[in-house]
């Protein structure tokens, strides 16, 4: 008790620590900050979790509205028939359709196909 005491009279702000009622307050809060099942560190990780979601809900948004204009210009046949030539390279009856790949365009796919063989060993 005599240590205490001289420790308190060494350094006055302990006696503020020294009280009851402030020890448990200190405890209760570091408690609540760490060991909790509501603690600070587990709320940052749902914040976290909870910004994640809201930037899938905006990309999805935006993916949404590319959609539906595209479906609207879609309903016009011409734009289908533009759309089915360039996807899917249809074509009317009695016409040709040549396909004409530049050197370039190999390489860059056969660099894209390297790449995705090597990430996935």
């Amino acid at each position: 008790m005599k240590k205490l005491k001289n420790l308190i009279s060494k350094y006055p702000f302990l006696k503020f620590l020294v009280n009851r009622y402030i020890l448990v307050l200190i405890l209760f809060g570091i408690w609540m900050m760490f060991f909790d099942n509501y603690s600070y560190l587990e709320h940052r990780v749902l914040d976290k979790e909870i910004n994640e979601i809201e930037d899938n809900i905006n990309y999805y948004k935006s993916e949404i509205k590319k959609d539906s204009t595209s479906i609207k210009h879609l309903k016009n046949d011409d734009r289908v028939e533009k759309y089915a030539r360039e996807k899917y390279y249809m074509k009317r009856e009695n016409e040709d359709i040549y396909i004409i790949d530049f050197e370039d365009n190999k390489k860059d796919s056969t660099e894209t196909f390297q790449e995705k063989t090597n990430s996935n060993n």
